[in-house]
């Protein structure tokens, strides 16, 4: 497996969108989103992009893991897992000393027990309330 850090281009960014039936952006919307991004990771099998996953946010406060996206021919071989992990440090690194950074995200539904393992919490907690969200349009 090769990656490549901030290198994703739009028609593979939508390729593996479309890959595995996520709502479908257009393209001067996936361009934006991919340009203010704070980091862009993409597993490559030979020439071809299996998996991407982005950070998004301030870097200081609060960061998102953000379409974290595997082939569905790759799923279930750890790459996934892989993706998030290197995620998580690239996050940590952002972190300032003595700090304390949120790492969220929003998971597609079934995936939670994915998450979980790597030590996202769901919400709502005792302390948490839910997640919400407002689509604009």
């Amino acid at each position: 497996m090769e990656w490549k850090e901030n290198e994703m281009d739009v028609n593979t960014y939508l390729a593996l969108r479309e890959s595995v039936q996520w709502k479908a952006l257009k393209r001067e919307q996936a361009e934006k989103a991919l340009k203010n991004s704070l980091y862009i990771l993409t597993a490559y099998e030979g020439e071809q992009a299996v998996g991407m996953g982005r950070i998004v946010g301030d870097g200081a406060v609060i960061c998102y893991v953000q379409d974290l996206i595997v082939s569905p021919d790759y799923q279930g071989k750890g790459l996934g897992s892989e993706l998030l992990a290197r995620l998580i440090a690239y996050a940590e690194a952002l972190r300032l000393p003595e700090t304390e950074m949120m790492l969220d995200l929003m998971c597609a539904k079934g995936r939670e027990q994915f998450y979980q393992k790597h030590n996202f919490v769901a919400r709502p907690t005792q302390t948490l309330g839910p997640g919400m969200i407002q689509y604009l349009s």
